[in-house]
């Protein structure tokens, strides 16, 4: 009995510790997004100015032990993770006038993440859109690039997480740079993210891409629209 006790403390123990281990790391993640992110650009100059900030939190993402955290924790975790990965590739190369610049930097290139190797896209469609079916992610990742839905100046946690990713999806939607309507035209051009993934924005019942876009959308787009895809803007989102 007594041993039964004692393990169950240590259980209790380590989740504590694991608990607090992330909650470190968003606080941490938020400093940085706060201090090097502004209308979702990325100071990634100063960034590399500072490399050992980047580099630490790059060596957090690897170490974090998941074994015992919640589906809230994870989604939260891997989403400032994938924003941070990112951010430091692109540091670590700097300067460059894309990410496209560095080979295989979404599909190749494997980072740790939580004791796991991993390229950018697994984690993206693996651990993040397949685990947790929620097409608004693609709107809180950012792929150091112009035509990307703009970063957040701040870290998702598992306490602000569905309101942001609400906010940061309906921001994306009412952006006229970024969703382009031509209402005398009768037509919408829409970011080819709709287009690569078209299955992932129906998947919760929505019959179309409109029908998603117009449940976020301050102003629906009328079904009768014309949908055209523009053409992706790969240049570095620096500030």
């Amino acid at each position: 009995m007594k041993k039964v006790i004692i393990l169950s403390l240590l259980a209790v123990i380590a989740t504590n510790i694991q608990a607090t281990d992330l909650t470190t790391f968003y606080k941490k993640s938020d400093t940085f997004f706060k201090k090097y992110v502004n209308n979702g650009k990325v100071a990634y100059k100063t960034i590399k100015a500072n490399q050992s900030e980047i580099q630490g939190l790059y060596d957090d993402i690897g170490s974090m032990n998941l074994s015992s955290a919640s589906a809230d924790q994870k989604k939260a975790f891997y989403m400032n993770a994938y924003n941070l990965i990112v951010i430091f590739q692109v540091s670590k190369y700097y300067p460059l006038k894309s990410p496209l610049d560095q080979s295989g930097f979404f599909d190749k290139v494997k980072h740790k993440v939580g004791g796991e190797p991993m390229t950018l896209n697994y984690l993206e469609i693996k651990k993040l859109i397949l685990a947790n079916k929620d097409p608004r992610i693609h709107f809180a990742l950012a792929c150091a690039a112009v035509s990307c839905p703009p970063l957040a100046s701040f870290a998702f946690t598992p306490s602000n997480m569905e309101s942001a990713l609400t906010t940061r999806t309906k921001k994306a939607l009412d952006d006229k740079s970024w969703l382009k309507v031509n209402a005398s035209a009768k037509k919408v051009e829409l970011s080819k993210i709709f287009e690569w993934y078209k299955k992932d924005f129906t998947m919760n019942g929505a019959e179309s891409l409109l029908d998603f876009i117009n449940k976020y959308r301050s102003a629906p787009i009328p079904s009768s629209y014309k949908i055209s895809h523009y053409e992706y803007d790969w240049s570095l989102n620096e500030g």
